[in-house]
């Protein structure tokens, strides 16, 4: 949710509407249905790769949560969903791959970049029926609806794309955290400037026009009138007039 600028509290949550969530979020369904149908149920990598797939989306949402207080939880928290889904997850399908004497298709292959881009989309736009007995991929979407029905090569390069699809999407979630924090703080700075408006209220002290933080009083140097001026002047050149 935004900032509510009297309260302390950081923006936090609206985590369904990111795209990390989302693709992450098909991951994990197609992931089960991938390990039901690919893996022994009784081996620890069946386990393994769903809770990889699992820690990838709910520190996500956890992360957006914890935002409310600690900036630096929340990137803590979305690194680990990335370094579930890169660090840990893409490497087992492509065990999987490699042990079966399968193919690991190229990042730069026909078939890895039309994957890809169906992946981009929900429901990938006009795309034609597929040919009698052959499954494709719709989009992001049918994910899991393709990882139920491909041959094990294609199900398992299709969930490595969308698995690095949404690594690549928390890295540049954390990035955008990061420059976040630098630009406008965390919750100690919010809360001190908080504390500082309460008080300054309390005392009659005006806010600010332009910016909203607690004036000052100020003497012009020609007149040697006073006048309220901004407490983050020369930064904010925000003034008031003293009523008499």
């Amino acid at each position: 949710m935004p900032a509510d600028p009297d309260s302390p509290l950081l923006p936090h949550g609206g985590y369904e509407k990111l795209r990390s969530y989302a693709v992450a979020e098909a991951v994990y369904d197609a992931t089960v249905v991938f390990c039901d149908r690919f893996i022994d149920k009784e081996s620890r990598t069946h386990d393994q790769m769903i809770q990889a797939a699992r820690s990838g989306v709910r520190n996500i949402s956890e992360g957006s949560g914890a935002a409310a207080t600690s900036r630096k939880m929340e990137m803590k928290l979305t690194n680990v969903a990335r370094a579930s889904l890169n660090d840990e997850l893409a490497k087992d399908y492509k065990s999987f791959l490699i042990q079966r004497g399968l193919r690991v298709w190229p990042k730069e292959s026909r078939q890895c970049l039309a994957m890809r881009e169906r992946l981009k989309h929900d429901v990938f736009p006009n795309l034609p029926a597929a040919p009698k007995g052959k499954i494709i991929l719709t989009g992001l979407a049918g994910l899991a609806d393709f990882v139920a029905k491909a041959d094990p090569e294609f199900a398992a390069n299709a969930m490595l794309c969308a698995v690095n699809q949404a690594s690549y999407l928390l890295k540049k979630q954390i990035e955008s955290q990061s420059r976040d924090f630098k630009e406008h703080g965390g919750f100690t700075e919010r809360l001190h400037a908080s504390r500082i408006k309460a008080r300054a209220a309390q005392a009659g002290i005006p806010e600010c026009p332009l910016c909203g933080k607690p004036m000052r009083r100020r003497t012009a140097g020609k007149t040697s009138s006073e006048f309220w001026g901004c407490s983050a002047y020369p930064n904010c050149k925000g003034t008031k007039d003293i009523q008499a």
